[in-house]
């Protein structure tokens, strides 16, 4: 499944609000990337944020499935976002 850039940011915004509204998770995300609440407001529309977003959230498998399942997603949307964004191209070493 590819996605264009446009629909890989949607998803990433999703998974933003979805971080945002979890008790647990959103502090240890905010620890990681060291962004403040006015830097998530500034640079919510940033494609290069937005794929951090999305690795963060990949990082996890428990918390892809729960983003998933909280919004009907195949397990595999994330990372198939994540690889539309900049930076997110997979690097082939042969």
């Amino acid at each position: 499944m590819q996605f264009s850039a446009d629909q890989a940011e949607t998803i990433a915004l999703q998974a933003l609000a979805w971080l945002s509204g979890n008790d647990k998770l959103f502090p240890v995300f905010m620890g990681a990337t060291g962004a403040s609440e006015d830097d998530l407001r500034s640079r919510a529309t940033d494609p290069e944020f937005l794929g951090s977003v999305l690795d963060f959230l990949t990082m996890d498998d428990s918390w892809v499935m729960e983003f998933c399942d909280s919004l009907g997603l195949s397990y595999e949307t994330p990372m198939h976002a994540r690889m539309a964004l900049p930076g997110g191209a997979q690097v082939h070493w042969t």
